[in-house]
């Protein structure tokens, strides 16, 4: 019996890179990772699973009957494709674990601020551990809805992780079982935590939060500050971009969310903007500034998150290149 997976991924593997990254594009990134799990490991497709699976996509034409190779390289190209070299690398690197699926799984899907409040009691190495193990948004929300406290020494703990063996990670998920019930299934030694992941999750997290933990860790550990600093891309490091890219960019940006970004940004920034916009366009910005008046820090920072996503989306299609790597959230911006 062939499973619909299969199928999907044998009819993924028949229409080729460029026609299935397209594909691609209409799936979820669960659904993506359901397939390249299949497809990754598949080695070749028998003509008899290609026949099924094109058959039943009545829109194509019948498949010839020679074997066909998939594999990591297969699926790395189309993932590239698909979702762009960033994202493609992170869903490939949770395929290559799948087998070694994390007893805390079932967190990614939780409402993070319970997550978080279950989590507050504990030693902070033990929740840098559960962070470690989810990805990189989920665990970003869950820090964030934590206290100031946790999340210094949460960051401290998840940037001295490097390798976490299966016998720990059951001693911790036993030790849980009450808050975070799931089942344990792990082969092997698991690398966690880190700088690299810690960057992917503080990239998440809002600006007022990022702000509050390095403030905290240059006292402790301004070495560490500076690495992660070195491979993060924030608001302020939009000035990196030629104008080529910060023209693109803009064009996608909502003009209400560029200007509530704005407020409070340094004036080299501004500029930059204000440079790559018609005059029209410059002085309506300019107005829409002016009338938003004093604002919250956290709907700033959120504006400018926006920004940011939108960035790295375009940078992930292969429309842009990026160069490189505030107080309390209810401060008020003037």
């Amino acid at each position: 019996m062939v499973t619909g997976i299969e199928k999907a991924s044998a009819l993924l593997l028949g229409l080729g890179v460029d026609l299935s990254s397209r594909v691609l594009q209409y799936m979820t990134e669960g659904e993506i990772e359901q397939v390249l799990m299949v497809l990754g490991k598949s080695g070749t497709v028998s003509p008899e699973v290609r026949h099924i699976a094109l058959k039943e996509a009545i829109e194509l034409s019948s498949a010839g009957t020679s074997e066909m190779r998939g594999g990591v390289e297969y699926s790395r190209q189309l993932l590239a494709r698909a979702v762009g070299p960033r994202r493609g690398t992170e869903i490939l690197e949770r395929i290559s674990v799948h087998q070694q699926l994390s007893s805390f799984e079932m967190l990614k899907n939780a409402n993070a601020v319970e997550v978080a409040a279950l989590l507050q009691e504990e030693m902070p190495q033990t929740i840098a551990l559960v962070l470690s193990y989810l990805e990189a948004k989920v665990a970003a929300d869950i820090l964030t809805s934590m206290s100031k406290e946790n999340q210094i020494e949460v960051t401290l703990r998840l940037a001295a992780m490097d390798r976490v063996s299966p016998q720990v990670v059951q001693q911790v998920e036993k030790s849980l079982k009450n808050k975070l019930s799931s089942v344990i299934n792990e082969a092997d030694f698991r690398a966690t935590g880190g700088v690299a992941f810690l960057v992917k999750m503080l990239n998440q997290v809002d600006r007022g939060a990022q702000k509050s933990i390095f403030e905290a860790l240059e006292t402790t550990n301004a070495k560490l500050v500076e690495e992660i600093r070195a491979n993060m891309f924030t608001f302020d490091d939009v000035i990196k971009l030629d104008d080529r890219a910060m023209q693109r960019v803009l064009r996608d940006i909502n003009k209400t969310d560029l200007a509530l970004a704005l407020k409070g940004a340094p004036e080299h920034l501004k500029e930059k903007i204000y440079a790559n916009l018609s005059e029209r366009a410059r002085e309506n910005l300019k107005e829409e500034i002016d009338i938003l008046g004093p604002q919250l820090a956290k709907n700033v920072y959120t504006a400018q998150r926006k920004i940011v996503d939108a960035v790295r989306t375009l940078e992930e299609a292969g429309e842009i290149v990026i160069a490189g790597g505030g107080g309390d959230e209810y401060e008020v911006i003037q």
